[in-house]
């Protein structure tokens, strides 16, 4: 089980962006898997937000074109969307004391993680580095590879 980030996304639909193969090829592959993957409903907003932005895109797309590229996407039938719980208040509270300096952009990230703790996803595939300050998320950057996970303490006997 994981999230996908919103640059994953991004990337995944403009064909003019850099690692736009990588994660096409790895959005086909997750919506024909059958094991669980997720978005939030705050991913979906912020990705409509940015293709459609004319600073943001050279050719930024018309909301109905946005759109029907997440149409494709939530028709995976292993996708589902994240959603508050009874808890969402307690578990925000949480974090935010873990994390005092979440603040501004950070908030939205703050979300998609609180959500994920909430809900008991770990992992997040994400080119944005500002994921590695909730220590709770394994983090994972599907183009380099790079898996940044939580660090569990782990007792040794002595002499080993």
């Amino acid at each position: 089980m994981f999230v996908v980030d919103t640059n994953i996304l991004i990337y995944g639909v403009d064909a003019d962006a850099p690692d736009h193969a990588r994660c096409r090829a790895l959005l086909e592959q997750w919506r024909l898997q059958t094991s669980p993957w997720y978005l939030t409903w705050g991913i979906v907003y912020e990705f409509l937000r940015v293709v459609t932005h004319p600073r943001v895109l050279r050719q930024p797309f018309t909301s109905a074109q946005a759109w029907c590229f997440l149409d494709a996407v939530f028709a995976s039938p292993s996708l589902r969307v994240l959603a508050e719980t009874d808890r969402h208040r307690h578990v925000a509270a949480e974090v935010f004391a873990e994390i005092p300096c979440l603040s501004g952009n950070l908030v939205l990230d703050a979300h998609t993680a609180i959500l994920m703790r909430e809900n008991g996803i770990k992992t997040i595939y994400t080119r944005d580095s500002d994921f590695n300050r909730f220590s709770f998320l394994d983090t994972v950057d599907p183009i380099t590879d790079l898996r940044r996970t939580t660090k569990r303490s782990v007792r040794r006997s002595p002499g080993r």
